[in-house]
Parts: structure tokens; sequence; C-alpha cells
């Protein structure tokens, strides 16, 4: 899992790369939460995004914000935090120009810039989002959602609560030609702690559902 250091919109960026061993390996992109409320590439949350993905031979990239970790510059308000995950991608585009699909994941912050990265950059194939701050942060860009993609939550979210998350898919499902794959772990926080397993086998489901066409597992379905 090489460090990589690339030239993003406001300086160098930190990250962490492992390549796919097709030429023609997907790419998935790791956003993570809240760049002023201790969120880093090294989350636990994002780490496991990053495997899940990895393990599935996508050239898989995780990275730090600016102002985060070594990465230069400051916290930007989400502007430019985009402008980051913009960056990002293109680098990933450039080391894997036979890519056949483009993903992005995040979770908390890292998925509501994940969704309008989603709205940007019509490559991008599909998505996950993890605990997406829908009490918090404006998701009405989302008119329409231009992919389907899997969205979970925590029942016991005190941070952002579930119907709040509800809402916003519900919203996405009722557009023409996607399809939503929402979970929501009863148990679970914000942040997961002791409910990652879950979180991550949901995670490897779906995609392998995607990848192979194979059923997820339906249990703890919302």
């Amino acid at each position: 899992m090489p460090e990589v250091l690339f030239a993003g919109p406001a300086g160098r960026l930190e990250g962490r790369y492992s390549p796919g061993k097709s030429p023609t390996a997907p790419i998935a992109l790791i956003l993570h939460p809240h760049p002023q409320h201790g969120g880093t590439m090294n989350n636990k949350v994002v780490y496991g995004l990053f495997s899940a993905f990895a393990e599935r031979d996508f050239a898989t990239m995780r990275f730090n914000f600016r102002g985060v970790g070594r990465s230069q510059g400051a916290y930007d308000r989400g502007e430019g935090e985009l402008s980051d995950a913009a960056g990002a991608l293109d680098w990933l585009q450039t080391i894997n120009p036979n890519a056949r699909s483009v993903w992005v994941a995040g979770f908390s912050f890292g998925a509501w810039i994940g969704m309008q990265l989603l709205m940007r950059r019509p490559e991008i194939e599909s998505f996950i989002s993890v605990a997406p701050p829908a009490n918090m942060l404006d998701f009405n860009f989302l008119a329409p959602c231009p992919a389907s993609g899997q969205i979970i939550h925590g029942g016991a979210d005190e941070i952002v609560p579930e119907p709040f998350v509800a809402k916003l898919v519900n919203k996405l499902s009722s557009q023409r030609g996607v399809t939503i794959d929402y979970r929501v772990i009863p148990d679970a926080t914000h942040f997961f702690t002791s409910n990652l397993p879950q979180l991550t086998q949901y995670v490897e489901d779906y995609l392998d559902m995607a990848l192979y066409q194979r059923p997820a597992s339906m249990a703890g379905a919302a």
C-alpha cells in the first residue's frame, strides 16, 4: 500500500494507493470525514471501505483533504475539498487510463463530497455513502441523481438521526432509473465503533453483487 504525494489545487496532497492487478482494473476513490472534527484517511470506516475495494482488484486510493496530515492547504468549507477530490480522481485516471469503471465512496462529510463529485463527473458509475449528514448539509444538488448506489446508516446515529437519511433515500429512489441499496444497522452510532464488521460486510456484499451479479444478503436491510 504505497504512500503517494500528488499535486492538488491548493498544494501537495497525501494519499495511500493500492494498484489493481488488471490493466483495466476499475477505479475507487475513498473520501474521509470532516477535517475539522478529526477526520483523516486513516479513519477505521475509511480504511474498511478502502480494503473492500482493494481486495476486489480496484485501483483504490484514500487521501487526506487539504490541511490534514501531510496535505497542504487549509480547510475550505467543502468547496476546496471537492476540488481536492476531483484532483485525486484526475490522478487516478492518469495512472489507470484503461480503467473499465469508476466508483466513489465516502464516510460522513466524505459522503457529501463524494456525491457532489458524482454530479460533476459522469464517468462515475456508482457510489457508496456511509452516514451521509443529511440533517446538516444540503443534498438537494442530487436532482436528478445520475447513478445508483449504496447508502449505509446507523439506527442509533446520535449525530445524524436515521429519519433524515431515510428521507434522502426515498427522494433518490423515486427518481427514474435510480436504485439505492439502503442498509440500516440498528444499534450502530455515527462512527460504527462496535459495528465495523457488519458495515464492511454490507459493502462487500454490494460490491460482489455489482461486480459478479451475486445476490446481496438481505439481512438487516431497511
